[in-house]
């Protein structure tokens, strides 16, 4: 169908967007009566009242009545030039590498800078600061659902990385997110994932909140015991029974997709509290433990969401339960004859009275914390002991994933006359020629 008009130049169809071709097509058919004032309204998506108001423009101007005035004007929402100028400076500086989100939250909030994170997303896209993500093809995972109550379901996970970048050493951060809220429950850098290390969060946790009904883990051997030996039958591991005395359910997840909660908060956390620690200057575990407690609270405010229900499934801690015996290391043993045993090397004497051997051939539990500090139980209580003797330590069990930190790579550096500092004093001689 022709668009043109009597009187109307071509050139005056070439500069009109498909919408507003789209309403000088139907303007025709209604200067036609083809169309009905409400079957225009209706085919344009307007009101009767607007397709009236373009019908009396298009009479009066024709087809450039329909072209929109704004078209090449300066929007009236475009940023200021000093403004985007100073927003470039901090993002090439300051704030490099950030992304759009958060440098955006901090132009905002230290800044005192009024932008979108749009605009701050454009910015640096245009100066190649920000690429988009290209939308790879998504593998679909079951739905998990949040649990209702808060405490109901505590996820935990130990995240490896360089979290003081090029600052300081890399180390573990331990993390507990609430399943219910998002909510971080605690945050403990360490220099690797151990049971002491697990124990020293997990305590804070407790004292703060209670027990909660379960903690969602991966398959690490501080919680899953992975190779069952015969002769020990169905063990579990120091943690497994530390949970056990006091009543938690350890749940260990067959991927990592299946505990995506805290997997996408370490994520979050590699990428702000890096670059909040970063501007702080914080280059060392203990720093970054001393400000881990502002960092989380103020992640909280940002990220929790309030669970479906309002009851609170955390439970309080019994007179019984003594944290300092339960997160202790522990492992049995009996007593001798003379009273006495031996752990990690040392051999323990027994305290009693004189005459009294009712403790021969009892069965005793050793409890060993984080500061080597031993305690020795029997039925609950504690025992009194010396040292007996101490033996030297000839060989250590190191995990296999702890090697490398056992024994640190050892750089050697050559003597000055060492003959590969003049190699190129002896070059290679060439093979003769068979010619």
């Amino acid at each position: 169908m022709s668009l043109s008009r009597k009187g109307q130049k071509v050139d005056e169809l070439l500069d009109m967007s498909t919408k507003e071709l789209s309403r000088l097509e139907v303007m025709q058919r209604l200067a036609e009566k083809r169309l009905s004032q409400k079957e225009a309204a209706e085919m344009l998506g307007l009101s009767v009242r607007q397709v009236k108001r373009l019908r009396r423009t298009y009479r009066r101007s024709g087809a450039a009545g329909l072209v929109s005035k704004r078209r090449g004007r300066a929007s009236p929402n475009q940023l200021d030039e000093k403004l985007k100028h100073k927003v470039l400076n901090l993002l090439h500086g300051k704030y490099k590498g950030f992304g759009p989100t958060l440098a955006c939250e901090k132009l905002g909030e230290v800044e005192r800078l009024s932008i979108s994170d749009e605009s701050v997303r454009q910015i640096m896209i245009a100066e190649d600061l920000w690429k988009p993500r290209k939308s790879a093809k998504r593998v679909m995972h079951q739905m998990c659902e949040r649990r209702a109550c808060f405490g109901e379901l505590v996820q935990m996970d130990g995240s490896p990385h360089a979290w003081f970048e090029d600052r300081g050493p890399a180390c573990t951060l331990l993390v507990l997110i609430d399943d219910a809220t998002g909510k971080l429950l605690g945050l403990l850098f360490v220099d690797q994932e151990s049971f002491h290390n697990y124990a020293r969060l997990v305590r804070t946790y407790l004292e703060c909140f209670g027990k909660p009904l379960a903690f969602y883990t991966d398959k690490h051997g501080v919680f899953r015991v992975n190779q069952v030996s015969r002769e020990r039958g169905d063990a579990q591991t120091q943690f497994g029974r530390a949970m056990q005395e006091l009543g938690i359910e350890i749940l260990c997840a067959n991927s990592p997709q299946a505990k995506g909660r805290i997997e996408r908060a370490n994520q979050t956390l590699q990428d702000r509290l890096v670059k909040e620690m970063r501007l702080l200057h914080i280059s060392n575990p203990e720093q970054g433990n001393v400000y881990l407690p502002k960092f989380l609270e103020d992640f909280n405010s940002r990220f929790a969401v309030p669970p479906r229900s309002s009851n609170n499934a955390h439970r309080p801690l019994t007179v019984r339960e003594n944290l300092n015996h339960i997160l202790a290391w522990q492992e049995s043993r009996l007593l001798s004859k003379n009273l006495t045993l031996q752990f990690n090397k040392v051999v323990y004497q027994i305290q009693t009275k004189p005459g009294r051997y009712a403790l021969r051939q009892a069965q005793v539990t050793v409890c060993e914390n984080a500061q080597a500090a031993v305690s020795i139980l029997y039925q609950s209580r504690e025992l009194p002991f010396t040292i007996f003797h101490k033996q030297e330590h000839l060989a250590k069990i190191v995990d296999s994933k702890n090697v490398d930190r056992a024994l640190p790579a050892k750089t050697s550096i050559p003597a000055p006359d060492h003959p590969w500092r003049n190699r190129h004093l002896f070059p290679t001689p060439k093979p003769a020629s068979t010619s």
